[in-house]
């Protein structure tokens, strides 16, 4: 039996109290039988394990928790706020004591006769538990990369099987060319076995220590993914919060939280979630209206305080709006004279000047010093955070319009999926929720979009980085084949499509920041450690966006001194028009459009062109027609057709060679690279 047996029960009660704290605030703003039924399922399992490990203390509340549900099994409506309070005191006190069997820890104070008012969370260090599963996070990375170091030997065994199939092929070879005998006949038999099963042994220890290394780098970044902690873990402590705080103040508020799946570093989250509460407080007692007024401003009764945690690159955002009256910036600039940091008389500060006091500190527009406002000391608290970890806030507000506060925290730690990608020998990886696509490209595709600076995609001309002139930038880029794949990335709704050598799949990537004094290319935002604790570059979306747009023209290459000929696009529809013209820039080509067959017609007869490609169903003068015409002209009839149509029928197909189409592309079958590929063939330089 365990030495300590109270061991797997903390873990169990820490989780059951977290449950049932968000389970009492779901209760509260989405009443029914179903939320009842499981704080009932939650109380019950927590009363069972603490009664076997004799905790007698937290058993009796659970019961008592129990008590105050049970009659409500079958009642959809709310429950009265005076059972809902005592339901909230139930669980901070159970809650005290889970916190009081964490070792080191000091027995739990002995239970208020009244209800508590509205609770600080625990935000200035992790709690105990959080320490010791950190500490069993590093234990096991520690284990695996014991367990790594161990695959050197098999490594270095496979280098020398290795040796060994080749020394068998000399002998073999050797073997062969000597006097033929019995003996020899028997010895090069035996020499080229055992080559063979030294080549496939060799190739199986190979394929199968890559094998391992691939699962145990994947285990490696789980277990490192564990050492952080989702967003979602500081929503509970908010919408408590915010609860505590309407009660007190007799409004109707509701409290939504979104992001919590980003996984953050815990000291950021928790330093956070500290600045959050007091804004999260000051957005229920400045921001929200009474019940009354927000009818009256024809505003829903029920006022709401959404917090949104998302990453920008190198940064997480924490926002908190509130559909409230605003900052009262004549109470702001009442006060700040008050105070003697306005002078009276003097002109109306700008609005951005009265919300940068509030961020100063000191100032608060409540009338008197409650337990959740007034002593204005909410948003100090969020522009000290900033200040130490080096972010900053920010501060939109309207007037009857609500308030949003922006915290952006640089990231210490991040946990993401990446797409790994190599170009001109460096491995890097790409966060993977910033990848919309991935392109195979062509040797002539690629080099089109080097030469252009852009690729097609989705109907457009993306422009197109070749990440190894990203990379290398101010150096000399690596020799290497070109751009094989292009990893088409967006960031603040643009797009970049970077080239690359080659994709070498995905990876669950523990990202650090950049040590200050290392110089790195724009485009790189972090660093993730390989099994061997080597430094692999992170990619930032927004640095490759604002990178090629640096670059602009510079990022593409000359074009060569004899051009193509131009190719002329003849089509009734604009959308057509315009995607199959990106397509041909994109691949270096110069193209003029015609809407119709008649103006196609006239533009052929005025300039040479390399092309013709053409629509079949337009008004007027039909694809077939505009063919068999330019065929017919003595001037036109070198200039090779390609016809474009939704028409796929055999017969529609033999007319268009009958009229001297060099070419019949289907547009429900349509294929960026055929139509190249047709197009190179045909357009001379």
């Amino acid at each position: 039996m365990s030495q300590d047996p109270l061991r797997y029960f903390r873990v169990e009660a820490r989780e059951l109290v977290d449950q049932i704290s968000a389970g009492v605030l779901d209760l509260d703003q989405h009443p029914g039988t179903e939320p009842v039924a499981r704080l009932l399922r939650f109380a019950h399992t927590l009363k069972g394990a603490a009664r076997v490990v004799r905790q007698q203390e937290i058993a009796d509340r659970a019961h008592a928790f129990e008590e105050v549900l049970v009659p409500h099994r079958s009642d959809e409506g709310p429950l009265p706020a005076a059972e809902l309070r005592e339901l909230l005191r139930l669980n901070d006190e159970i809650e005290a004591y889970v916190s009081a069997i964490e070792p080191g820890e000091k027995p739990a104070p002995a239970p208020h006769p009244q209800a508590p008012g509205p609770r600080e969370a625990h935000a200035a260090e992790p709690a105990p538990a959080a320490r010791t599963a950190t500490a069993d996070v590093d234990d096991l990375l520690d284990a695996i990369g014991e367990a790594h170091a161990r695959f050197a030997p098999l490594r270095t065994g496979g280098l020398s099987l290795e040796r060994l199939h080749r020394a068998a092929e000399t002998l073999a070879d050797q073997l062969r060319t000597g006097r033929a005998t019995a003996g020899t006949r028997a010895a090069r038999a035996a020499a080229v076995r055992l080559a063979v099963d030294l080549g496939a042994f060799s190739r199986q220890l190979a394929d199968t220590v890559e094998q391992a290394e691939r699962e145990l780098d994947e285990v490696r970044g789980r277990a490192e993914r564990l050492r952080l902690v989702a967003a979602s873990g500081i929503f509970t402590a908010l919408h408590r919060a915010v609860r505590d705080a309407a009660d007190a103040e007799g409004k109707r508020v509701r409290f939504e939280g979104r992001g919590g799946d980003l996984r953050l570093d815990p000291q950021v989250l928790t330093l956070a979630g500290s600045a959050l509460l007091h804004i999260v407080r000051n957005a229920v007692v400045h921001g929200i209206e009474t019940e009354q007024r927000r009818v009256t401003a024809g505003k829903p009764a029920e006022g709401t305080v959404l917090v949104t945690v998302e990453r920008r690159g190198r940064y997480a955002a924490f926002l908190c709006t509130d559909d409230g009256r605003g900052f009262d910036l004549v109470a702001l600039r009442r006060t700040a004279e008050a105070r003697g940091l306005l002078t009276p008389g003097d002109p109306a500060p700008a609005e951005d000047a009265l919300v940068d006091l509030v961020l100063r500190g000191g100032i608060s527009t409540s009338p008197t010093v409650t337990e959740v406002a007034g002593r204005g000391i909410g948003l100090d608290v969020a522009r000290d955070v900033a200040e130490q970890l080096g972010g900053h806030v920010s501060v939109r507000t309207g007037t009857g319009r609500g308030t949003t506060i922006e915290l952006v925290l640089p990231l210490a730690l991040l946990s993401l999926h990446g797409l790994v990608v190599e170009a001109a020998g460096t491995v890097a990886s790409v966060p993977l929720d910033s990848v919309r696509t991935c392109v195979r490209l062509a040797p002539e595709q690629a080099a089109a979009a080097v030469m252009t600076g852009k690729l097609a995609y989705d109907g457009e001309a993306v422009p197109f980085l070749p990440l190894a002139r990203a990379l290398y930038a101010g150096s000399t880029v690596p020799e290497n084949a070109g751009p094989g794949v292009a990893v088409v990335v967006a960031a603040d709704d643009e797009c970049v499509a970077v080239g690359v050598d080659r994709l070498a799949g995905t990876s669950t990537l523990v990202v650090r920041p950049l040590p200050e004094l290392a110089p790195a290319a724009p485009v790189i935002g972090g660093v993730s450690m390989d099994l061997d604790g080597n430094p692999r570059l992170v990619l930032d979306a927004q640095g490759l966006v604002a990178e090629t747009a640096r670059l602009g023209t510079l990022g593409a290459v000359p074009s060569p001194a004899t051009p193509r000929l131009p190719i002329l696009v003849v089509d009734d529809s604009l959308t057509t028009r315009m995607l199959e013209r990106s397509i041909l820039e994109s691949a270096g080509y110069e193209v003029d459009l015609a809407a119709s067959g008649e103006e196609g017609l006239e533009k052929a007869r005025s300039r040479r062109y390399g092309l013709y490609l053409t629509d079949i169903d337009m008004p007027g003068i039909d694809g077939f027609t505009f063919v068999a015409e330019t065929r017919a002209d003595p001037e036109l009839s070198g200039v090779p057709a390609i016809l474009v149509s939704s028409r796929a029928s055999a017969e529609d197909r033999a007319r268009g060679a009958d009229v001297g189409a060099s070419a019949y592309v289907v547009k429900g079958e349509f294929d960026q690279e055929e139509l190249l590929a047709h197009i190179r063939r045909l357009v001379p330089a």
